[in-house]
């Protein structure tokens, strides 16, 4: 019997509903990417770790080290591996900065920096079985999740 991880169940549901092919879905399950996007609005980019942007659409897959950024009109959803789902809102900047997840011990850890605008994050597997792993950080604080839904919002310095 195979057995059928969350994270597993989430790409599977999005594969089923056309948000991601085949090859980025297997990506995601086998742990090279952090996890897509699952919705834009507005002007979203994905800027990677060279500097390197693309306009952000459904399904784009995300890597550690990767930056969201929207503009004044801008939001995005997306999912990590683990089903953490993040919503960012306008004038946003949010970093991926580390992003480990073993879907089978369950074991990782999620460091999101957010340079400025808003935040709404849902935890997933990670953050239920080891809140301490997940930290989010601002300019001037950061932040150890105890809870499984918040908002944080930061200002530019």
């Amino acid at each position: 019997m195979r057995q059928i991880t969350l994270p597993g169940l989430f790409v599977t549901a999005a594969l089923w509903a056309g948000i991601v092919g085949p090859a980025h879905a297997q990506d995601a399950v086998n742990g090279g990417h952090a996890g897509f996007i699952k919705s834009v609005q507005g002007q979203v980019r994905i800027v990677d770790a060279a500097g390197q942007s693309q306009a952000a659409q459904v399904g784009s897959l995300l890597r550690t080290t990767d930056r969201i950024e929207t503009d004044a009109q801008g939001a995005a959803g997306f999912v990590l591996r683990d089903g953490t789902t993040l919503v960012v809102g306008p004038s946003t900047h949010v970093d991926i900065r580390d992003y480990r997840f073993d879907s089978t011990t369950q074991d990782g850890n999620l460091l999101v920096g957010m340079l400025r605008g808003s935040l709404r994050m849902i935890s997933g597997l990670l953050g239920r079985s080891h809140p301490e792993a997940v930290r989010v950080e601002t300019q001037t604080a950061t932040i150890g999740i105890r809870g499984t839904d918040f908002i944080v919002s930061a200002d530019a310095p």
